[in-house]
């Protein structure tokens, strides 16, 4: 059998030392109250301050423009906007390489086409994807018959 002392002297040693936590605990409360309020008060305005937002703020409206191209006469010829290519600033050269572009031709076939190298290609195809903001040929494409600078 366990010895009644032994019992009864874990048991002073065990209370014992939850007194001296506690006490721990309330020196280092005490030493570092202001910051412990601070944290508190702090806690508390950001709680507000999320609770609030969600209540004042609604939803934005989001509007989207598109550009929609429409066609009066779809059996008319196709007439490319001049007006378009003087606005984007782009040359009889480089139009001429969208249209080829348009029609599918990889860089080595337009340059064999027009009788260019193939750096010389792709100097003009980078120009115009700047030009039509585009990140790849067919956005371009896809800008340019929008724009109707292609068929």
């Amino acid at each position: 059998m366990i010895n009644k002392r032994l019992i009864i002297f874990g048991v002073t040693l065990a209370l014992l030392m939850v007194v001296l936590q506690v006490a721990q605990y309330r020196f280092i409360i005490v030493g570092h109250s202001a910051e412990l309020y601070a944290g508190i008060v702090a806690v508390i305005f950001v709680v507000l301050g999320v609770v609030m937002g969600r209540k004042l703020t609604k939803p934005q409206e989001v509007i989207v423009e598109k550009l929609v191209p429409v066609t009066i006469n779809p059996s008319a010829p196709f007439a490319v906007n001049e007006q378009v290519l003087e606005k984007l600033n782009i040359s009889k050269r480089e139009h001429e390489i969208l249209l080829l572009i348009a029609q599918g031709m990889s860089n080595q076939e337009i340059a064999d086409t027009t009788f260019v190298s193939i750096n010389t290609v792709k100097t003009h195809v980078s120009n115009l994807l700047l030009k039509l903001d585009a990140k790849r040929r067919a956005q371009a494409i896809q800008k340019a018959r929008e724009l109707n600078l292609v068929p």
